[in-house]
């Protein structure tokens, strides 16, 4: 319906303007506007399809445009998009409904008199052509890609610098596939049998996930937060990929560990889990409402192993030197092994990225003191960048021989990772991309 549109235009538009991320402002607009199921499903599928093939979209818009896309207001131009997004990738929807309500979006959100016959004009040009439409040039194998996947340029060349090209392309169709949501059993409450039981009866379709010990795949959630299973304590959101970096560290009962950049809190949870809620897990971050968030889902779960606090990893608190047993170092990154998720992290300018592997190196070095001999330290982002990944890593232990990398071993197509570092590929693996290095600091283990 209209409403779904105008939550997915109003989305695009803030998104442009301001930089909102896609799934907070458009959570905000579906609970706002009190979106129904079906619309709010149809709201997202827009607002993600249209960022996920941005670039492919404005080639062809382009083409049948007079006006420079650059020069139009925004929400002509996201209105355009989320039109020509229907006509091209939804058969579900008549062409003759994609060109009138996109002009009606645009009749009652664009400030110029003008902009509805432009656009009418556009999109029923473009639903004229729509099975001729001019061919993308192949002359140059890494252009093609970035528009036929909307990926800027520098990104495919620059992850076609660690991948082959068959698997290049992989990635890139992963990248805008549409994900399941993955759920973490609280295993310290229930078991996956009965927590999939529990969803189902609720009409949720379930599988287990093929090769992660108490994680569930799930389709049709709408809302998961009004689910009893939820309410009840019985999993938490998670993908296997941060789930993994946990594994590694290898928790027992009785451990103290520090997870420093917590928030939204699943890897606090996961430590509990795996510690079977004995010992204690000191959950950080340094955004002061980030705790609260940490909190709830601590209250929901019933775990009492986990206590949250507002820290900045990059400063020093004497009071921690060498007491952790394990720290978990999930820190900020550039994002690029998530963007199937948040879409819109791939047109961002990678200038803005130049300071990270420094943030990262700070936090990696400064949570390391915190280690007692013999202790675990995890270092993991969710991007796929070397620069961000085992140059940092690297670094460290040049800088620190008192360190070492170790293997360890990982459920599924993983099996043992004898380096101590490890990249997770999307498309080889069907998870977020993540990477991941276990350090561990010499001296006889406590």
């Amino acid at each position: 319906t209209m409403r779904a549109r105008e939550a997915a235009l109003l989305t695009l538009t803030a998104m442009e303007r301001r930089g909102a991320w896609s799934s907070g402002q458009l959570q905000k607009l579906i609970r706002d506007k009190g979106l129904d199921r079906r619309d709010a499903a149809l709201a997202t599928q827009l607002c993600f399809g249209v960022l996920q093939n941005q670039l492919l979209l404005d080639h062809y818009l382009q083409h049948y445009s007079t006006m420079k896309l650059k020069k139009m207001e925004s929400k002509l131009r996201c209105a355009l998009r989320i039109g020509l997004y229907q006509m091209l990738f939804l058969n579900k929807i008549p062409t003759r409904a994609a060109v009138s309500q996109s002009v009606e979006l645009v009749k009652r959100h664009c400030k110029n008199p003008r902009a509805a016959g432009m656009a009418n004009g556009i999109l029923r040009n473009l639903a004229r052509h729509l099975d001729n439409l001019p061919t993308l040039d192949r002359s140059d194998p890494l252009e093609y890609l970035s528009l036929l996947y909307s990926h800027p340029k520098w990104l495919v060349e620059a992850l076609a610098q660690r991948l082959p090209e068959e698997e290049l392309e992989a990635l890139l169709r992963w990248d805008n596939g549409e994900p399941p949501v993955a759920v973490q059993v609280n295993t310290c409450r229930t078991t996956a049998e009965e927590t999939a039981a529990a969803l189902e009866a609720e009409g949720v379709s379930v599988t287990p996930h093929p090769w992660m010990p108490d994680c569930l795949l799930l389709t049709g959630t709408g809302d998961l937060s009004h689910r009893q299973a939820y309410l009840d304590g019985q999993f938490y959101v998670q993908d296997p990929a941060a789930r993994l970096t946990v594994l590694a560290a290898r928790l027992r009962p009785g451990m103290r560990v520090l997870d420093a950049c917590a928030a939204p809190g699943g890897k606090s949870f996961a430590a509990a889990i795996d510690m079977e809620d004995e010992g204690e897990v000191i959950a950080c971050d340094i955004h002061p409402h980030k705790k609260a968030l940490i909190e709830a889902g601590v209250q929901r779960l019933g775990i009492h192993s986990v206590t949250a606090q507002t820290v900045d990893g990059r400063m020093f608190r004497p009071a921690w030197e060498g007491s952790f047993d394990a720290v978990l170092a999930d820190v900020p990154c550039s994002g690029l092994g998530v963007l199937q998720k948040k879409p819109e992290i791939r047109y961002k300018d990678p200038q803005d990225w130049t300071g990270l592997p420094e943030l990262q190196y700070d936090i990696l070095e400064n949570v390391s003191r915190y280690l007692c001999p013999g202790g675990t330290l995890i270092y993991s982002t969710c991007t796929l960048r070397e620069e961000e990944n085992e140059a940092v890593t690297a670094r460290f232990l040049s800088a620190h021989p008192e360190f070492r990398r170790v293997g360890f071993p990982l459920p599924g197509p993983m099996g043992e990772v004898t380096a101590g570092e490890t990249t997770l590929w999307p498309q080889r693996l069907g998870t977020d991309g993540f990477y991941l290095c276990r350090l561990q600091k010499e001296g006889a283990v406590r």
